[in-house]
């Protein structure tokens, strides 16, 4: 039967216009950002140029030019910067934050830039840059590259204010904006479409997309059964929260357990008789498909998963579990057996206002090629591998 609408609960508060308009300003700042074209990034005391040096061409170039009022500066991650700089990098390095290198005129093309962005290009540097100091908004600018699943590596300057600044029809978003989006994307999540999809092994479900107000990429929840009826019932249906995997969930890629997880989660579910897994468009932790497999190329030369993603500039896990427990609110799910290994995902669907009732212990055994990445998420994320319950 279809979803009905349920209403926010007492104390919910939904986003108003002036708020989705924000929300719009960041989405469209984010697609400019990963279309090579410059935007500005704006604050109190005045706004900052800034395009994506992974994107970045030599006609967006010419329009960060235009209205620099400095010579341009690149923006990276701590991490990433003390590699570009060719020094040791500590594991205890900050993952938020941003440095600023100089960028002599070699270095400013766009083949120096994506060279100085990826981790997984080859760098010859023909000037070596230095560190200088990062202008204000630098932190917000790097954080709107990673919403848009981009390097966190941005070419950056102090915007002239203004006329040309219009004349070029470059988009501006502000500072706060940007650190609003990801809970206000959140909150706005609605369902827009389901459909009884029966799948193999598990013929009673119905998938349900769920779309938030900025028209950004949808979310799915696949429900096995009637959690939604269980739960109205008095009933603790079991959930998961899975973020999307085109690697394993599709293709079966043996590097990492999430298509046996997916598929067990399902088969669980179909088991226990009602359940929800809430399909979550945040691959890789977070950093998008095409930065998971610069991770991946950085994984073959050495590094585990967890450093992998910081080399690239992202945190360990980038993903906002707010989502999943805006969904489950949505169908009316307050209280859920949670399937996982992971901590963190009890900890922040708790905070989000789920009750979790119970883990249920999701676990399946290396298979010769995932055993070390098995081994990380035990050892440095702190899952619960090997753990019952």
């Amino acid at each position: 039967m279809p979803l009905p609408f349920v209403s926010p609960p007492e104390g919910h508060t939904t986003v108003p216009e002036t708020g989705v308009l924000a929300m719009r300003a960041v989405h469209r700042a984010m697609a400019d950002l990963r279309r090579g074209t410059p935007v500005l990034v704006g604050g109190p005391d005045g706004a900052l140029v800034v395009a994506a040096a992974e994107t970045v061409g030599a006609e967006g170039l010419r329009e960060l030019m235009a209205v620099a009022l400095a010579t341009p500066v690149l923006l990276l991650a701590p991490v990433r910067a003390a590699a570009v700089l060719s020094r040791p990098v500590s594991l205890s390095a900050p993952e938020q934050g941003a440095v600023a290198l100089s960028l002599p005129e070699g270095l400013l093309t766009p083949e120096r830039l994506r060279g100085l962005a990826d981790p997984t290009a080859e760098l010859l540097l023909p000037e070596q840059p230095e560190r200088v100091v990062a202008p204000a908004l630098a932190a917000p600018a790097l954080a709107l590259a990673k919403l848009g699943r981009l390097l966190p590596a941005l070419v950056a300057a102090p915007a002239r204010e203004g006329g040309l600044a219009e004349s070029q029809g470059l988009a501006r978003v502000a500072a706060a904006d940007i650190a609003a989006y990801p809970p206000s994307a959140a909150t706005t999540l609605r369902p827009v479409a389901e459909a009884r999809v029966p799948l193999e092994h598990v013929p009673e479900a119905r998938i349900i997309a769920f779309r938030a107000a900025d028209g950004g990429i949808e979310h799915l929840a696949i429900l096995v059964g009637d959690p939604v009826g269980f739960a109205a019932a008095g009933g603790t249906p079991l959930a998961r929260a899975h973020s999307e995997c085109f690697t394993g969930d599709l293709l079966g890629s043996l590097r990492c357990d999430c298509g046996p997880q997916l598929r067990g989660a399902l088969h669980k579910m179909a088991s226990h008789g009602h359940g929800v897994l809430l399909y979550l468009a945040q691959e890789g932790r977070g950093i998008g498909l095409v930065n998971k497999l610069r991770a991946y190329s950085l994984q073959d030369q050495g590094l585990d998963t967890l450093d992998a993603n910081r080399a690239l500039g992202y945190g360990a896990d980038e993903r906002n579990f707010l989502v999943a427990a805006e969904m489950l609110r949505q169908l009316g799910i307050a209280r859920v057996q949670l399937l996982t290994n992971n901590p963190d995902k009890l900890a922040s669907l708790a905070a989000c206002g789920i009750e979790v009732e119970g883990r249920v212990s999701h676990e399946f055994a290396g298979n010769g090629v995932n055993d070390g990445y098995l081994a990380t998420k035990a050892e440095r994320f702190g899952h619960m591998i090997g753990e019952k319950g």
